[in-house]
This record gives C-alpha cells, sequence and structure tokens, in this order.
C-alpha cells in the first residue's frame, strides 16, 4: 500500500525488498532490565499520571487499540498512537517522522505537556528517591540517575522490542509451507500494485515519509475548504500532508489504522491505500488475499504471538 507503483521486485526465491526480522540483538540485559521498569513507572509523568506503557501496552499489539490516545490532561491526542514494537527498525519516528533517534523521541514525550508533561528536575527527584533505582543506576552507569542515563536505559529496551518469527519471515527463510498459496497471491498482488515501493525493508515501512492522499484523501474529500485539521497537524502548514510510512509489521494486531485512527478494518484500510496513493479500485478478491499476506507479519514477542488489545483483553 503506497504513493510509487514499483518497477520490478524479485520473485519468491530471489532478491526481495523486503528481509526477514532478525533473531536476536546484542544488547546490554541489565540496561533492558532497567529501561524495562522505567517504561512502566508512572511516576516518569508529572503526577504520576501515566506510563509509557499506558499508551503502549505489551500484552497486545504495542500500542492501545483507542483511535486516539488519552493524554495525561485526560483529554484525547492529536494522533492514534503507533505500536512501540520494531520501533528500532524506523529510520524515522513519530507520525510526523520528525526524530531521528528513540533518546530524542522519548525526551519528547516525557517533557510533552500533552502526553507526560514531566520536567527533568521533578522527574530524576523521584528515581534518586527510590533505593532500588539508585542502586540500578549506580551499578550500571556508576552514578544516580541522570537524564542521559534515563533516556539511554528506555531506549536501550525499546531496541529489545523486536517480533520476530513471523509466518512471512520463515517463508523469507526460505521454509516451505510457512504461508498458504492464497498468502502467497496476496504477496504478488502487494508488489505489483507497487504497496512495496514504500512499504519494503525489514520493518515494511518506517524509513522513510511520503504525501497521503495523492489521488483521493478520505479525511478532506476534494472540493473540500481549507487543507483541514488532520493535514495541518501533520505539517505546521497546508497542503503539505507529509505523514512517516508506517511500519506493517503485526498490522493485523494494531488497528485502529492511519494517523487519525479512521477504520478498525484492515480490508477497508487497503482499500483506502489504493484508492489514495495508487489511484486505483482494487477489487474485493484482491483486497481479501493481500490482508490474508497482511496477516502473516504478525511476530512473536518473548515466545508468544502478538495479540490484538481487543484479544489480550479477554
Amino acid at each position: 500500500m503506497c504513493l510509487i507503483a514499483a518497477a520490478v521486485f524479485g520473485e519468491p526465491g530471489g532478491g526481495e525488498p523486503v528481509t526477514p526480522i532478525q533473531l536476536s540483538e546484542h544488547l546490554d540485559a541489565a540496561k533492558v532490565a532497567l529501561g524495562r521498569k522505567l517504561f512502566h513507572d508512572p511516576r516518569l509523568s508529572r503526577g504520576d499520571a501515566v506510563a509509557c506503557s499506558t499508551c503502549h501496552q505489551l500484552q497486545s499489539g504495542g500500542a492501545d487499540g483507542r483511535v486516539r490516545s488519552l493524554g495525561s490532561d485526560g483529554r484525547p491526542l492529536d494522533f492514534n498512537t503507533p505500536t512501540v514494537f520494531n520501533v528500532s527498525g524506523n529510520a524515522r519516528l513519530n507520525w510526523k517522522g520528525n526524530f531521528r533517534t528513540l533518546e530524542e523521541q522519548n525526551e519528547s514525550v516525557l517533557r510533552n505537556t500533552r502526553i507526560m508533561n514531566a520536567n527533568w528536575d521533578e522527574l530524576l527527584s523521584k528515581l534518586r528517591n527510590d533505593s532500588d533505582y539508585l542502586k540500578d543506576f549506580s551499578v550500571i552507569y556508576g552514578r544516580s540517575p541522570a537524564r542521559a542515563h534515563v533516556l539511554d536505559a528506555l531506549a536501550t529496551f525499546e531496541r529489545s522490542l523486536v517480533t520476530p518469527n513471523s509466518r512471512f519471515d520463515r517463508r523469507l527463510r526460505g521454509e516451505r509451507g510457512a504461508i498458504s498459496p492464497e498468502e502467497e497471491q496476496g504477496y504478488q498482488l502487494f508488489k505489483s500494485y507497487g504497496c512495496v515501493a514504500c512499504h519494503q525493508g525489514a520493518n515494511f515501512g518506517g524509513n522513510l515519509s511520503q504525501p497521503f492522499g495523492i489521488f483521493d484523501d478520505p479525511f478532506n474529500p476534494r472540493g473540500a475548504a481549507g487543507a483541514g485539521p488532520d493535514r495541518i497537524a501533520a505539517t505546521g502548514a497546508e497542503g503539505g500532508q507529509l505523514y512517516r510510512v508506517p511500519s506493517l509489521r503485526n498490522v493485523a494486531v494494531t488497528a485502529p489504522y492511519f494517523h487519525n485512527g479512521y477504520t478498525s478494518s484492515l480490508a477497508e484500510a487497503v482499500e483506502i491505500m489504493g484508492r489514495s496513493q495508487l489511484g486505483r479500485e482494487l477489487s474485493r478478491d484482491d483486497v481479501q488475499l493481500i490482508v490474508q499476506f497482511l496477516n502473516t507479519l504478525t511476530g512473536e514477542y518473548e515466545g508468544r504471538p502478538l495479540a490484538s488489545s481487543d484479544s489480550a483483553a479477554k
């Protein structure tokens, strides 16, 4: 689902425009453990209101299943919360694509008055008054909690949030029968329609920003006055419409879709992308085959397949 009709991509068994997620990363286990604790600690926010895990729920798809998450002030945020899984594989972060490193993005979230609404003096004071944190930071970093080390620990933990071993990864590694003939057909359609021109690489996206609504903007129909709030919010000016191309990893369990959480139907999302980005009305059969393929991109976290927010709540 993308903007440019791709030219020619490799056939199965040849050079593919997508690659499997690596099965392991060499990360400092102590930093990962500390970052995990910080990620789940609401004390990182003003008034102990929310933790990172409030919106990025690891027991499901790495988001919270809401159209728009609630901020620390209890009001809906401007954009749908993207999944935190495989975030380290994204070259750009945030729907605006305006961060290149996890450390930068995390600090922005912590200090954003609508999200965590924290300030460093208050946050570090909380951590320094906790004997367990004092011990952890001293062992790992050789001193009491400091801004750079909080950001480093959080980012290290987030780099551990990879979801390998999807059925499609196994197909890419040569496992016969990992996906069905219909799912394989959906992948070939995904390539031939040109979706893979933007959703490629190990993360099936996440490495560039593109305009949305080239042929049709479902959120601001042609002829409507002005640019619409979504367009202006994303760019700061009318007419830009640039958004980070999201990763399609685990897309079947990360509804609702798009920057504004427009739909929870993956089939509808595929249809919209066909019209908006390719200028084509995809047949119902082709949409269903592509959806079947996209379902093969669901990976595993800590040895278990990811579930949707609805499934995780049952």
